[in-house]
């Protein structure tokens, strides 16, 4: 992966720790981890970004279905320790049925289950767009499960910036002003990471479909204005949108020709 980012322009990535879909997981190679920490040394590649499979859901009515996720996401955070200093991100889940504020007391109990001293990867809730009974479609929300984690200085937030359009944060006409009510609600020192993508559906709409960058109703001048935001600065950012490898080669130009102004 970190040679198909650099020949793409990247100098970062975010990677699924198993099938995205399911629960298998090849056995670490600690050969291959050894060549990868060497060639991001050697290519500058920063903060990469694990992604936990789509079908977990530390919130679900279900009891099994709630240890799968928490045996799942303790997995691995244990082969997150093999590539230490980066960041392991998760769909909060969905409470269906139970009320957000349930869901959020399962959340935080299974990060609290999950959590270990002297653990060397951050845990990043997501920012959700609030489709169906979604937990995180809103900064109070994610402050609510961040107050019941014991260790706190393990968790952090990654900022979609599709979910969050779609959740009814306008980042178009007042990106000022929602970053000032994520710095006032949950702070930001804790945003650690940005998943950029537009949307193809209008503002607060709940849908949560990602759309090429500057093709959806987000556009192109919010885009740019987020790169160069200064409280944005450092701050790694990673591409979901509907692409191939070349549309993620434009993409990348794309923005980084928006620095450059």
């Amino acid at each position: 992966m970190g040679k198909t980012a650099v020949s793409i322009g990247a100098n970062t990535f975010q990677f699924f720790t198993r099938n995205p879909r399911g629960s298998r997981a090849k056995a670490i190679d600690e050969k291959d981890v050894a060549a990868f920490l060497e060639y991001a040394d050697q290519n500058d590649i920063s903060q990469i970004l694990a992604h936990a499979p789509y079908t977990l859901n530390a919130c679900s009515k279900d009891e099994r279905t709630r240890e799968f996720a928490l045996e799942t996401m303790e997995d691995d955070l244990k082969r997150m320790e093999y590539v230490p200093g980066n960041c392991y991100n998760f769909h909060p889940g969905s409470h269906v049925g139970q009320g957000a504020k349930e869901g959020i007391r399962q959340i935080a109990a299974t990060l609290n289950q999950i959590l270990k001293p002297g653990q060397h990867t951050t845990v990043l809730l997501e920012t959700m767009a609030g489709k169906g009974t979604e937990v995180g479609r809103s900064f109070e929300e994610l402050r609510e499960i961040l107050d019941l984690v014991e260790l706190q200085q393990l968790m952090g937030v990654c900022l979609d910036t599709c979910h969050v359009y779609d959740a009814g944060y306008d980042i178009v006409n007042d990106l000022d002003g929602v970053l000032e009510q994520f710095d006032r609600v949950i702070g930001l020192d804790r945003l650690k990471a940005i998943h950029m993508n537009d949307s193809k559906n209008p503002f607060a709409s709940h849908k949560d479909r990602h759309e090429k960058i500057g093709e959806g109703s987000i556009g192109m001048g919010t885009f740019e204005r987020i790169i160069n935001h200064p409280q944005l600065q450092g701050i790694p950012i990673y591409l979901e949108t509907p692409n191939e490898l070349d549309g993620y080669a434009r993409e990348i130009q794309m923005l980084r020709e928006c620095m450059e102004k």
